[in-house]
């Protein structure tokens, strides 16, 4: 067998640092269930547990056309879904990039007057025989009469970012994630800012439901799930990581002494975790040299810690970050030899330059050569000639931060299954999933599996965790929060 090359043998030692092994990972249980625990009982804790006034499940019958919007991370999307009532839908959808000064702005008007314009846009294209018969006969008449009820559109808004949420279509902003700063909106109320913008278009749409793309998962995946098990978690692995779960609304014992009555405890209520922020001390995180140098260059240094070690966002970064350590490295020498060079306008040299896309290409790679790696170095990053020693080495590490991660996310899903008891019952455990890691990367659930089992309150009981893609979950869910919202079917009114 051929001695490894110098890169190879450098990057095995790099992907050690990424190693997740179980007593790590059940330490980070058992510190998730504490954190749990204590949101469900204060506010400001690492774990927001953010009641979110949705206190019912779809079961699959319901009816009804319903709006969506989804701010969830560097695209806007626009959809209108028609709920058929067995467990089946129609989606029509629109989707547009945010442009980057919307994003770091020093006011939010102009991010929510775009936002609005593209309902507008999408009411024109898809529905119009609606929008004729309401705005135009409404601007032309100069009315500022109230639209008839059958007229409004119910939207729920998927905003994915922390709110603290007062009501099922009120929430004041938190904090920014993923690469947004938009200082005058934190605080504010996000439905009353795309509401007020939409008025000023005088759109027939009423902002019904704030959603969290979670609980949009949740929901989107209890109405399509096959048999009557009702999902009890939605859980985003994408751009940005969170969770959902449905939690007996008598252990949210901090609604009881917030503004406002305290609810009738016997129900349950979805709670948004936020688990991105989950251990910002890093009590038991992994913290790597390029876990801190990645948190020190981004926007929000020292929290999100949890989701900067696992959401699609970040991972390409620390990527990039171990290649140019091996670069540098004299000994190494990664794509250094035999007349490679990496040109300085190559994206490797950037901050953010690798998209997560580039783990699951070299993941899926197996050809004997690693050419799929070979030109996904030339394509995405200008990078020549590389040997199957350097494909190989950035393959090794690729797959160290992307396995770590998957294993990550077992501890989250994990410690919500057993801190609601499930695990010892006899019913399925239904679990929705939607992004592009547990999409498109190959094996990501199956890592996550692997995880579950070396949990010891799991063991081989992880075959009862039912683990499904909840397609479209910002947009049906949305709908069915709307849903919701219409119906009253809530705990606490809308305002």
């Amino acid at each position: 067998m051929a001695t490894p090359r110098p890169s190879v043998e450098a990057a095995l030692r790099v992907a050690r640092e990424f190693d997740y092994p179980s007593t790590q990972v059940q330490r980070g249980v058992d510190e998730f269930l504490r954190e749990m625990s204590k949101g469900l009982s204060k506010t400001g804790s690492t774990l927001s547990q953010i009641p979110t006034y949705v206190n019912s499940v779809p079961n699959g019958t319901e009816k009804g056309l319903y709006l969506a919007v989804d701010l969830g991370g560097t695209n806007f999307r626009v959809c209108s879904i028609e709920l058929r009532g067995d467990s089946t839908f129609n989606l029509t959808q629109s989707k547009v990039p945010i442009p980057r000064d919307l994003m770091v702005s020093a006011s939010y008007k102009q991010l929510f007057q775009f936002l609005a314009k593209q309902i507008e846009i999408f009411l024109e294209l898809h529905h119009n025989d609606h929008f004729e018969a309401t705005v135009r006969r409404r601007r032309l008449t100069g009315t500022t009469d109230q639209y008839r009820q059958a007229e409004i559109f119910d939207l729920g808004f998927t905003f994915s970012f922390p709110v603290h949420q007062t009501s099922i279509n009120r929430g004041t902003l938190i904090r920014w994630t993923k690469g947004f700063d938009i200082p005058d909106a934190v605080g504010k109320d996000v439905c009353l800012m795309l509401q007020n913008a939409i008025d000023e278009l005088r759109l027939p749409v009423r902002v019904a439901a704030l959603v969290n793309d979670t609980v949009g998962t949740l929901m989107a995946r209890s109405y399509t799930s096959p048999g009557k098990t009702e999902t009890l978690i939605g859980a985003i692995f994408g751009t940005g990581t969170n969770g959902a779960y449905v939690e007996k609304l008598k252990k949210v014992t901090k609604m009881a002494t917030s503004d406002g009555p305290a609810p009738d405890d016997s129900g349950n209520m979805v709670i948004n975790t936020e688990w991105g922020s989950f251990d910002n001390h890093l009590n038991v995180l992994p913290n790597t040299i390029f876990d801190q140098q990645l948190d020190a260059d981004s926007v929000n240094p020292g929290i999100q810690m949890f989701e900067k070690r696992v959401s699609g966002m970040f991972l390409g970064e620390i990527l990039r970050r171990t290649i140019l350590s091996l670069v540098k490295d004299p000994e190494a020498k990664l794509l250094q030899e035999d007349g490679v060079s990496i040109p300085q306008s190559s994206p490797l040299y950037s901050l953010w330059g690798i998209d997560t896309s580039f783990l699951s290409i070299i993941e899926a790679d197996t050809s004997s050569d690693l050419s799929l790696t070979k030109n996904a170095l030339r394509n995405h990053f200008e990078v020549n000639n590389a040997s199957t020693d350097d494909a190989l080495a950035i393959k090794t590490i690729g797959h160290a931060i992307a396995k770590r991660a998957a294993r990550l996310s077992a501890v989250a899903l994990s410690a919500i299954i057993l801190d609601t008891k499930k695990i010892d019952t006899d019913e399925t455990i239904d679990v929705g999933v939607d992004g592009s890691l547990v999409e498109f990367y190959p094996k990501f659930v199956e890592y996550i599996r692997e995880a579950m089992r070396e949990i010891k309150e799991i063991g081989e009981k992880e075959k009862k965790i039912r683990i499904g893609i909840a397609k479209d979950g910002s947009g049906v869910g949305a709908a069915l929060i709307a849903l919701v919202a219409h119906k009253g079917n809530v705990t606490g009114r809308q305002q």
